[in-house]
């Protein structure tokens, strides 16, 4: 029973689709999602920013690529997000080992 509890928790839990800014951190990387609004006078959509710490644990990720990203429960004072995968990487870039 507490397995299809689990899977209901997983499934409700929100992620999202950014680029890798930054992975200089021991097991974070810095990443930028991108969402369009709509300006309130003028109707034209503008794009704004918002960069989110996340978890990543194996550090299999490098700038440039991007990954989905989950949330989970706060691991310190910025990181509230998990490394989920790689959607696609970034072409030219060596994969980063940690």
């Amino acid at each position: 029973m507490t397995e299809v509890n689990a899977t209901k928790a997983e499934k409700a839990s929100r992620s999202v689709v950014g680029v890798v800014v930054s992975c200089k951190m021991n097991k974070t990387i810095v990443v930028e999602v991108e969402r369009k609004v709509r300006h309130p006078l003028y109707g034209k959509f503008i794009k704004r920013f918002t960069r989110l710490n996340a978890h990543a644990e194996a550090g299999s990720c490098a700038e440039g690529d991007t990954v989905t990203i989950g949330m989970c429960r706060p691991i310190s004072k910025t990181k509230h997000w998990q490394f989920v995968g790689v959607v696609r990487a970034a072409s030219g870039v060596a994969t980063q080992v940690a």
